[in-house]
This record gives structure tokens, C-alpha cells and sequence, in this order.
């Protein structure tokens, strides 16, 4: 039975989808920010604790003799689901440290007057690194705007590409940007770039899961994704692809014993990555679990589980637009399993002041959202733009009575703003 409204809540608290059985979701929160943090399912939390228990009977054993076998059929589940080879993957704890190795391994690289690309979608904290880095070598970061509303997907390609000159070395692209939830054609862009000479890094955070993947045909110097977003494993769960002829001298962020210790017949660029000192690395390990789990609990696998995220995505999306009176900000065609909708403006006085209220999250919005209405749902902006959006997420766990539910919270916490 679905908990009681909330105080303040004049709707009655919808269901999660059957599926939520599999998770240990607080039943009390209508949780629609899977794309934050993932959630990860009671199996695979049990594969995690039984591989954690495994370590601490026997801790010596498990590193020295055990580790590199589980290491190795973890990231070979993995290639074989994001069409890559094992040999070219290793395992981080984030995107956002992916991204961050990517850019010290090209760092030196780098001379005064160069130039390094990226869009105004990605994610603050590659874009921290990004600066880092490319204000250690003199070089100046530029921004592409992929308009939002967009109208197609070729609109980024011109925004990205119209960038390019004879001084860009580098570019970072998002497969999927996190605040407008858009799928960029990484597919055309990053060729495009590559053969022009500039070398691509893609934030592919949250892409593993939400649509289907080939690394190896995709041809980026270097692709990241998150693996504790959409497949669904355990926290602190990533993984790096490095294209083959960018591996010579590619090194880790953290140095450990091995990085001075090659091992006959196995390549260095695992031995450095696999092993970083002493660490719980069991979240890597049950990457097999996860693949396996997920795709078990739709029709089709994986492809069952992309689709019936994507069609909730959509048609939650235009439960939203219906209820606010807005338009869809992009095409269908350039959704996977989230979606941003812009929320109607106040006018400018009362908008400021809405926007200037105090709050713990990103806007104030989505605090009476969870306080008055237990949601759990950004509400935010893209870098250098004030309007404000809401990002909805769908997940196995959803069902579309949730969004309903979002959409009536939605209307009347905007109509209380208005009256502020």
C-alpha cells in the first residue's frame, strides 16, 4: 500500500512501478533523481557484501591471488556491453576522474594560445578540471553553446564544430549533458573532431545504461562513463576507455606499488589502473552483477530496460509540459531515460526574489517539493543561463503516476511563488 500524502499534499501519494522490489528505496519519498546518484539493487548490494566478505576472511589472499581474475571478468562484462575491448578499459571511481586523468595525461601537451573546447552543458566538476589544466599551460577554454531549446541534434554538431580553429587542441563533450538531460550526436562530433586533429574526451556519466554503446566504432581518444548511474552497481563505480594509440605512457592520477613492477604477459596500463593501493574495490568487481541483474528484469535485456526508460522519459516529460503550459525543450530523438523541462517564469521582481531564496538544495523549489510533497527531483539551471529548469528522471522503479503526481506539486508550488 502507497504511503499517505504528505502534509500539504492534496493528491494521494502514488505507487512506485512492481519493479521497486528490487531496490531498497525509502517508499515514503517519491524518488525521481535516479540521475544523481543511481540506486543500486538488493542483489547486487548482495553480490558486493558476499565479494566484501570474501576479502576481509582472507585479506593477503584476496589481493595477491584472487583479485586480477574477479578485475578481469568484471571489465570484460563490461566491454562486451559497451562494445569495447577489456584491454583498453580501466576502472575509476567516477566520471569526473576520468576526465580529470584524461586531462593531466595531455596537460604537458599544452602551450600558451591554445585552445581546449567545451560546451556550456557539461558538468561543473570536469569544468573545474578542465581550467586547471588548461590554465596550468597558458592554454583558454572555449565555450560552444548547444542551443536549448534545441529543434535537432545537428544544432549541436554546428555549435561544437563552429568552435574548431587552427589553436583547439582539445575538446570535452558530453554524450549525455547532466542539467539539460540532452543525448548529443556524439556519434557525428567526435569524427568530426578527430579529423581535424583534436583530441576528444567524452563524459559519457550518464550514457552507460541510458543508450546503447560502441566505444570501439565511436573512435574518441578517451570516453568515461559512470557505471553506478544507469547499470545500476554499487557507488564509486566507473570506467575509462583509452583509445589504443593514445596508451603509450598513459598513467593513473595515483601511483602504487606496481607502477614500477610490470608483470610479464600482462599489460601495464591494467596493473597500474587495476591496483591503486589498499581500497574496498568490490563496487568494481560486481559490475557482472549489475549487468546481469538489470537486464534481467525487462523484456529484451538491456535493450528491453534502455526502451521502457526511454518511453517513461517521454511520456513523463508530457505530463509536465501539459500541467505547466510548456513546450518540449528538444526532440524526442535526442532523449534517453531523463528529460528537462522549463519552468514557467514569474515576473522579473518576483522571479528574482524566488530564485534569491534561501535553500539546501539547488533552488528553494526543490526543497518544497521534498518538504511539503516527498519528491526528490532537481530543480536548477544550465551554467550562464537563469532560467530554471526541472530534471526528471525514469528508472525500472518508476511508474507514471509518479510524474502525474510531480506535474499537480509542480503547479501549485509555482502558483505559491507567485504569490510570494
Amino acid at each position: 500500500m502507497a504511503p499517505a500524502a504528505p502534509s500539504g499534499a492534496r493528491r494521494p501519494f502514488p505507487a512506485a512501478s512492481e519493479l521497486a522490489r528490487h531496490w531498497d528505496l525509502d517508499p515514503s519519498v517519491c524518488f525521481l533523481n535516479h540521475g544523481s546518484f543511481g540506486a543500486c539493487p538488493r542483489a547486487v548490494l548482495a553480490e558486493q557484501s558476499r565479494l566484501r566478505a570474501r576479502m576481509e576472511a582472507e585479506a593477503v589472499r584476496f589481493f595477491v591471488e584472487e583479485y586480477e581474475a574477479l578485475i578481469d571478468a568484471a571489465r570484460g562484462a563490461l566491454a562486451a556491453l559497451v562494445g569495447a575491448r577489456a584491454e583498453d578499459l580501466v576502472f575509476v571511481p567516477n566520471a569526473t576522474t576520468g576526465v580529470a586523468t584524461a586531462l593531466e595525461n595531455l596537460a604537458a601537451g599544452l602551450r600558451p594560445g591554445d585552445e581546449v573546447l567545451a560546451t556550456t552543458h557539461e558538468y561543473p566538476g570536469c569544468m573545474t578540471n578542465l581550467r586547471r589544466v588548461a590554465g596550468g599551460g597558458g592554454a583558454v577554454v572555449v565555450p560552444a553553446a548547444p542551443p536549448f531549446p534545441a529543434s535537432s541534434s545537428s544544432e549541436a554538431v554546428e555549435a561544437v564544430l563552429s568552435k574548431v580553429t587552427a589553436r583547439t587542441r582539445l575538446a570535452l563533450v558530453s554524450h549525455i549533458t547532466a542539467p539539460s538531460a540532452m543525448v548529443l550526436p556524439v556519434e557525428r562530433i567526435v569524427p568530426a573532431l578527430e579529423a581535424r586533429g583534436v583530441v576528444t574526451i567524452v563524459d559519457g556519466a550518464h550514457a552507460a545504461g541510458q543508450v546503447p554503446l560502441d566505444l570501439g566504432a565511436l573512435g574518441a581518444s578517451f570516453y568515461t562513463a559512470n557505471c553506478h548511474k544507469w547499470l545500476c552497481t554499487p557507488k564509486g563505480t566507473a570506467f575509462l576507455h583509452i583509445r589504443p594509440d593514445r596508451q603509450a605512457g598513459f598513467r593513473p592520477l595515483v601511483l602504487s606499488n606496481s607502477a614500477e613492477k610490470p608483470r610479464p604477459g600482462r599489460k601495464h596500463l591494467l596493473t597500474e589502473f587495476d591496483y591503486a593501493g589498499t581500497s574496498d574495490y568490490t563496487g568494481w568487481l560486481s559490475v557482472p552483477a549489475a549487468i546481469s541483474t538489470m537486464a534481467s528484469l525487462a523484456p529484451g535485456g538491456w535493450a528491453g530496460v534502455m526502451q521502457r526508460n526511454h518511453d517513461l522519459a517521454v511520456a513523463a516529460r508530457a505530463v509536465v509540459c501539459r500541467a505547466l503550459g510548456v513546450e518540449a525543450p528538444a526532440p524526442e530523438g535526442m532523449l534517453g531515460s531523463m528529460a528537462a523541462v522549463f519552468l514557467p517564469p514569474h515576473e522579473g521582481v518576483r522571479q528574482a526574489r524566488v530564485v534569491a531564496r534561501p535553500t539546501r538544495y539547488h533552488d528553494a523549489l526543490q526543497d518544497a517539493l521534498l518538504d511539503r510533497w516527498r519528491i526528490q527531483v532537481p530543480v536548477w539551471s544550465i551554467p550562464g543561463d537563469a532560467r530554471r529548469l526541472v530534471r526528471l528522471s525514469a528508472q525500472l522503479y518508476n511508474a507514471p503516476g509518479q510524474y502525474e503526481y510531480l506535474a499537480a506539486a509542480l503547479a501549485e508550488e509555482l502558483a505559491r511563488e507567485r504569490e510570494l
